[in-house]
């Protein structure tokens, strides 16, 4: 692995990759967002049915992630990197296959055609051309620049890209595809497909300046070496650095999306106040922007494992009292769930960087870079969690008797049930995160440390 003669790590790379993520999470956060509620309350799809449909589509990711990863590794290098022509060659698409999931053009339809709509049209965007985009994208971090701190900031400003998205998503969508039909919030499909087409074409434009803005230093050499999948697991198996990563990224997914999802039915459903939960998602993002100043001094000083213990620590307490408070006004509820959200926004901010760790700490012990392969393997752990968070949230929703496509409102005890799961349900997750964190991710920052040192001795021989 060498270095290229290229300009200066800086300001336009960072912003560059956090277009990137922009672009990513126009698509991703749709479908944590809306996409449940969307086709509960406008196609008439049970809760539990859309959880189950997104766990099952997670079997196939399983295929899908390792199959581009390696892909991704033992593709050519170009002129512009090994990376960035991934973006150009699949965020067309990625957006349009974002787009046509929010098919509210066929709500009359039969329930069958539905289902099976649904399904088609999630497994084209999430397992095919989302995997495709995303994996080399992520990827690409270790080929921008080799300096661990210059990475540490690709993670911040990646995490900052996808806030931005989720301003724009979970703020403005909202106040836009709701319709008021008495005393109750009702989401409109036509609504919702207009605005889904707008953030597929926010998606290109962002994947398009990450290309143009980004520039590859790292040259990481071509695999050529024949693919064994019984080598591939057995590696992924003792490889303990990546087993704690992929545990602590399913169980972050699964705070961060059952946490929004239920967000999407505690706001219109339990309180009756859309435009609270435009501000509770806003509030819930400046952190992101906030702690972003400071977060590189600090994981510096306490290493990112201890940092992420911390996050998950603080984010328990916090929702565990919101649930005993049982709070009443809504603007209350918003601003005491952003303390909460604040754990997780500390640990959104460095989890970028965690993974390039990870990799750091697989080329130590084992002599060889799979730079895509290991992001395919975590990459796969997030939409594990992103599928659990659907599957956990769906079956919670049923069981408490949420009515699909209601248009008079859900009975006094689903309300109340709505509120218990949007506080417990992060709760008990936070408190998870910060254990499986502390058992069983290994890269402390005496580690990490010792690993730089290592792999800076083998570049400068090279």
């Amino acid at each position: 692995m060498t270095t290229n003669n290229q300009k200066p790590f800086g300001m336009k790379d960072k912003l560059g990759y956090m277009f990137g993520d922009f672009g990513n999470d126009f698509t991703f956060i749709l479908a944590s967002l809306l996409m449940m509620k969307f086709y509960t309350d406008v196609m008439g799809v049970s809760a539990a049915l859309v959880g189950t449909l997104m766990m099952v589509a997670r079997f196939i990711d399983a295929f899908t992630d390792v199959t581009m990863g390696q892909i991704v590794d033992r593709s050519k290098p170009t002129a512009a990197g090994k990376f960035k022509p991934w973006l150009v060659r699949i965020c067309g698409p990625v957006a349009v296959a974002s787009f046509l999931i929010y098919g509210s053009w066929f709500a009359n339809m039969g329930m069958t055609f539905k289902i099976v709509y649904m399904f088609v049209t999630y497994i084209l965007w999430g397992s095919v051309f989302y995997t495709a985009i995303n994996i080399p994208y992520g990827s690409m971090a270790s080929a921008i620049s080799a300096n661990p701190e210059e990475r540490a900031s690709l993670s911040t400003f990646r995490t900052m890209g996808g806030a931005l998205a989720g301003i724009c998503i979970g703020v403005l969508l909202p106040i836009i595809i709701y319709d008021k039909v008495g005393d109750v919030q009702v989401m409109n499909g036509g609504k919702v497909s207009i605005a889904v087409g707008f953030c597929s074409i926010a998606a290109i434009l962002c994947y398009i300046l990450c290309y143009k803005m980004c520039t590859e230093r790292v040259k990481l050499e071509q695999k050529t070496e024949k693919f064994n999948f019984i080598s591939l697991l057995k590696g992924l198996v003792t490889n303990k650095a990546l087993i704690g990563i992929v545990l602590v990224s399913i169980c972050m997914l699964l705070v961060q999306l059952t946490a929004t999802t239920l967000q999407g039915y505690v706001f219109p459903d339990y309180y009756g106040n859309v435009a609270a939960q435009s501000v509770a998602t806003l509030l819930a993002m400046l952190p992101t922007f906030l702690l972003a100043a400071v977060i590189g001094k600090i994981q510096a000083k306490c290493g990112r494992k201890e940092l992420s213990i911390a996050g998950g620590i603080w984010g328990a307490i916090v929702f565990i009292i919101m649930y005993f408070m049982h709070i009443n006004n809504p603007w209350v509820f918003a601003g005491i769930y952003t303390l909460g959200y604040c754990g997780l926004t500390v640990i959104q901010l460095i989890c970028w960087a965690m993974i390039t760790d990870v990799i750091d700490d697989t080329e130590v012990q084992t002599g060889s870079r799979s730079d895509g392969e290991i992001y395919s393997v975590y990459s796969f752990a997030r939409k594990m969690g992103q599928a659990a968070s659907s599957g956990v949230a769906g079956a919670l929703l049923t069981m408490i008797g949420y009515v699909s496509g209601s248009t008079v409102g859900q009975t006094e005890a689903v309300k109340e049930g709505i509120y218990t799961l949007s506080c417990l349900v992060p709760g008990i997750g936070f408190l998870l995160l910060a254990l499986i964190t502390w058992l069983f991710y290994p890269l402390s920052k005496k580690r990490v440390d010792e690993n730089v040192e290592i792999l800076a001795q083998k570049r400068a021989v090279k």
